[in-house]
């Protein structure tokens, strides 16, 4: 007889992780939570979305963190908007990417800590 799993698991071909993109250095930011960050990208540049991010051009992305599943990339992501402003832009800068390669497409494995 099987035993029941209460917790619904994830598909692992996905990969989870957490993203922040912005209008413009010290703009607007946008974090957000997906399974495909190219794709994810592209419909924030195009626009397929609507809403917040298409309302204030936040196109650019600046920083991403890979996580092993969705649960914790959501986790991840509640953790983060509590941030103060300061501190998400602070992380940013520390690590010297985002505004540089990020935002013309290049990729890059980091970790964000909070200060």
């Amino acid at each position: 007889m099987r035993e029941s799993n209460s917790s619904i698991e994830m598909p692992r071909d996905l990969d989870p992780i957490v993203y922040l993109l912005a209008s413009r250095r010290n703009g607007t930011l946008y974090l957000g939570v997906t399974s495909n960050l190219m794709q994810r990208i592209a419909q924030h540049r195009s626009g397929g979305f609507g809403g917040f991010t298409s309302e204030h051009n936040v196109k650019m992305l600046v920083w991403f963190e890979q996580h092993g599943t969705m649960e914790h990339a959501i986790l991840r992501e509640k953790q983060i908007k509590k941030w103060r402003r300061a501190w998400k832009l602070g992380g940013v800068d520390k690590f010297k990417l985002g505004f540089i390669l990020l935002g013309r497409g290049v990729s890059a494995e980091i970790s964000l800590r909070s200060p």
